[in-house]
């Protein structure tokens, strides 16, 4: 599994899975905090649809975190004001990095969490879809 859709997953799912993962390696492994959880700011870029160029939307409050696990780095950027969370993906970043035995197990339980997380969109869009409205059979 890549990366992005890892931390999607993660992010997704509320930081449960995520604070579980993190929890198994930092009772295994030593970690250090290269630097704690920290706000910034962060431009969002748009693709504009007729012309096909970039611009920038605006900017997001996001947390970061980096966090270093068996000398390898692990980087945890997430939207909003999600200190916890932010540093829990770092640490799963880095045990990923790292290669640590323990992150071949993580592949099942993300693929459940994605699997999840793609039936509750499928229930909110149909809860969404009852309330349709068919314009071509009502009257004039």
């Amino acid at each position: 599994m890549k990366r992005k859709q890892r931390t999607e997953i993660l992010i997704q799912d509320g930081g449960v899975l995520a604070k579980e993962l993190a929890e198994m390696v930092t009772q295994s492994y030593k970690f250090r905090e290269i630097e704690e959880p920290h706000y910034g700011l962060t431009m969002i870029k748009m693709r504009e649809t007729a012309k096909k160029s970039l611009f920038y939307l605006g900017e997001a409050l996001v947390t970061e975190a980096k966090v270093e696990v068996h000398q390898s780095i692990g980087i945890g950027i997430v939207i909003g004001m999600e200190e916890e969370l932010a540093k829990h993906l770092a640490i799963i970043d880095a045990a990923y990095r790292a290669e640590l035995p323990e992150t071949t197990e993580w592949e099942e339980k993300l693929e459940v969490a994605a699997e999840k997380i793609y039936q509750q969109k499928v229930k909110q869009q149909a809860e969404i879809l009852k309330t349709k409205v068919n314009f071509e059979t009502m009257e004039v």
